[in-house]
């Protein structure tokens, strides 16, 4: 559909097309995560509602490798670890997998039990070559649970003092500034806050939406974030100098609904996954619409960018309740 939207320069151009489609996840495709560091040939990993997790070659444009995981569960969220290129995924059958895929393996070499049935994508810090965070929603409603890998040692418990209902939400990271790591998390009420992990306690806390937060994203560099819930506005926010969270100005959406939103590596787009089955293109700095990309049939659930090294080849992909993986080539002329 050529909805014409206007680019950075406020040109009108027609919308884009996918570049390709990926057909065959045999479920709704929760989570996207690419990994195309190095000279290895360039994958993206999809964790479906069926239990599914899809390794697809980005060259071949097939899938080179399925694993099941998680006894059938809904798969809710993969990654890749930096330092050994291993899988993580998580499950609704509350586990969280570690997996070999090297030489032909599918193995699972670890788990660990979080005792949520929810839909909160746990978050993972590395903090060294063989050390890292995993921070989860716990058993009991409020709860968040931060352990250290490969030990499994369980680092604390954060419970926020009012009642804020279900995490939805969290990001674990490290400032810059050298004091220790930070999480931040989006709750059932609508708030948000930021958890000093060493020191156990809230820094801060916003009412970022009248609804459940159901996605946040966070840009390390610019210390700024934005999440998404059912209503039909995204709300932008940022941390000063001191770990408070400033509420930054609200950005309208044309439909109401936020699956997933990601910030591209270099700082300069945001994308939205969208119950109204698109997904739209903001530029990060201003928050200014630029494009919206229309090729699903249902909702959309996930989104992500390429890491890529060569700007060319940073692509974006949704993935989407109707079963199908978008790939788009935009806005990444260098």
């Amino acid at each position: 559909a050529a909805t014409r939207c206007p680019n950075d320069r406020g040109m009108l151009r027609p919308a884009p097309s996918p570049i390709y489609t990926l057909r065959g996840a045999g479920g709704p495709l929760n989570t996207l995560h690419f990994s195309c560091k190095g000279g290895n040939t360039p994958l993206l990993f999809s964790g479906s509602g069926k239990g599914a997790i899809h390794v697809w070659n980005l060259n071949t444009r097939r899938a080179e490798k399925t694993v099941e995981g998680h006894s059938g569960h809904s798969v809710v969220w993969v990654g890749t670890l930096r330092e050994t290129d291993a899988l993580i995924s998580q499950g609704r059958d509350m586990q969280v997998c570690l997996w070999d895929l090297s030489e032909g393996r599918s193995e699972v070499t670890d788990s660990v039990w979080t005792g949520s049935v929810g839909f909160c994508q746990c978050s993972v810090l590395e903090t060294s070559s063989s050390a890292r965070l995993l921070a989860f929603a716990g058993h009991q409603t409020e709860e968040i649970k931060i352990i250290e890998l490969p030990g499994k040692t369980p680092v604390c418990t954060l419970v926020p003092d009012a009642k804020l209902g279900m995490v939805m939400c969290i990001k674990l990271w490290q400032p810059d500034s050298g004091h220790g790591p930070l999480l931040l998390a989006g709750y059932e009420d609508g708030s948000l806050l930021l958890w000093d992990v060493t020191q156990r306690s809230a820094l801060s806390r916003v009412k970022a939406h009248p609804e459940p937060v159901m996605c946040l994203t966070f840009d390390l560099r610019c210390l700024r974030g934005v999440s998404g819930s059912s209503e039909k506005q995204l709300s932008a926010w940022m941390l000063d100098g001191q770990n408070n969270l400033q509420l930054q100005d609200n950005v309208a959406l044309v439909n109401p609904g936020v699956s997933q939103l990601c910030v591209r590596a270099d700082g300069k787009l945001l994308a939205s996954a969208g119950w109204d089955h698109r997904v739209r293109i903001f530029g990060w700095k201003k928050l200014r619409p630029l494009a919206v990309l229309q090729y699903h049939t249902d909702m959309v659930l996930s989104v992500a960018f390429s890491d890529h090294q060569d700007p060319g080849h940073r692509l974006l992909a949704a993935g989407s309740k109707d079963h199908r993986i978008s790939l788009w080539s935009i806005y990444n002329e260098g």
